[in-house]
């Protein structure tokens, strides 16, 4: 394969080694500055300049885009897209990782523990949203910085609200985060390769310093992960649609708690703490890649009008419960279960015997009409928990 390398540090550590990787795997590489590179938008040649050049093809491209250029970045990451080169880790999974807020929203949806967290825009609901997280101690994040700039511990409320209207002063968007003391000083970082955490450190701070990263000192050791810690990486990084990711997760009294997917994370302190090669891991994924490139479900799925694909709850879809899926009406009414999700594990294309249980969510492509129905259903019931749960709220 002809595989190009977006990257502006060329004698980095980790973009050496993917080269290197690459290279013994057999294929031609090529580091690409990715501010060399020119768009040209047309619909039916789309294409990219380098330096002022058409670029000539590639099979494969792996993004290494700093932060500090992300927006052009990512715009240059959809231009191959759009040319059909497979990457690594897509432009919209990116985008997502890189927005911490839009990133943990995301997450929250899934069931991943994370540390709580507000983000306010007023001056007036600082001490509030100190609160809600629990009280100080809190932390203080920069919703774009990275390697643990921007990032402060706040010992009282007061001290907390002076950061944060500092930093709401001079245009910085802020998140306040609980402050999760059993791990002070320490964390733990998964290397995500495709569906497996392929290695793992721990990451101790020096002295009184509570920022981990290595970056500012810290101290890394290769350790192994329980399955708990193993699933929530694997899942954080599928969720934000990433297949390389380096998942920062807080060791909490109540399992992980997850910090941060980076979707560009560094080689370097993982291979050297694991001694394993995770370069060749990931050029061997990006092979798997082209080879089976994967497609965007929903919008080739929506092609047939009147057809789409829904998710539902069997919960709140008692009709199910129980049932096998043969013994539903789903199949007459055009509906195709794709996936079962049952405790987190994907069911892939489930057969007519496979029982219907109650925790279980059903990814479905089918119908719009009848599946609307089940929709329009389905929300009736979660109202009505909703207004339960508020309303034993309200009597507490």
């Amino acid at each position: 394969m002809k595989i190009g390398i977006l990257s502006c540090s060329p004698k980095c550590y980790s973009t050496r080694r993917l080269k290197e990787a690459a290279e013994k795997r057999g294929h031609r590489v090529f580091v690409l500055n990715t501010l060399r590179l020119a768009l040209n938008v047309e619909g039916d040649d789309p294409h990219l300049m380098y330096n002022g050049k058409t670029l000539s093809t590639y099979d494969a491209v792996i993004p290494r885009i700093g932060a500090s250029i992300t927006f052009y970045g990512l715009a240059v990451l959809r231009q191959f897209e759009q040319m059909g080169v497979s990457v690594l880790n897509p432009a919209l999974g990116i985008s997502r990782s890189r927005d911490k807020l839009h990133a943990m929203q995301i997450l929250s949806r899934h069931d991943i523990g994370m540390p709580h967290t507000a983000f306010v825009r007023r001056k007036e609901d600082v001490l509030g949203a100190i609160q809600a997280v629990g009280g100080a101690p809190v932390i203080i994040k920069l919703l774009e910085g990275t390697q643990g700039v921007g990032v402060i511990l706040a010992d009282t409320a007061k001290v907390a609200q002076a950061i944060v209207e500092t930093l709401q002063s001079t245009k910085q968007n802020v998140l306040i985060q609980k402050f999760v003391k059993e791990s002070k000083g320490k964390d733990l970082r998964a290397f995500v390769v495709g569906d497996r955490v392929v290695g793992a450190m721990r990451r101790q701070a020096q002295g009184d310093e509570f920022r981990s990263n290595v970056h500012r000192g810290g101290s890394a050791t290769a350790v192994k992960l329980t399955p708990e810690y193993e699933e929530t990486a694997v899942r954080a990084a599928q969720i934000l649609g990433l297949k390389v990711a380096g998942v920062d997760m807080l060791e909490g009294n109540d399992g992980p708690q997850v910090m941060e997917v980076n979707s560009s994370p560094g080689l370097e302190g993982i291979e050297t703490s694991t001694r394993i090669d995770i370069a060749g891991l990931v050029i061997e994924e990006l092979e798997k890649k082209v080879l089976f490139p994967e497609m965007d479900y929903r919008q080739r799925l929506t092609i047939s009008a009147g057809f789409g694909v829904a998710e539902f709850t069997v919960a709140n879809l008692p009709m199910l419960e129980g049932k096998k899926l043969r013994e539903t009406n789903l199949m007459e009414n055009r509906i195709q279960v794709l996936n079962i999700i049952r405790n987190k594990v994907p069911i892939p294309i489930p057969d007519g015997d496979t029982l219907i249980e109650t925790g279980d969510k059903l990814i479905c492509y089918g119908d719009l009409l009848h599946m609307r129905s089940m929709m329009e259903s389905e929300r009736k019931r979660q109202k009505k928990a909703r207004r339960s749960k508020n309303s034993k709220k309200k009597d507490a």
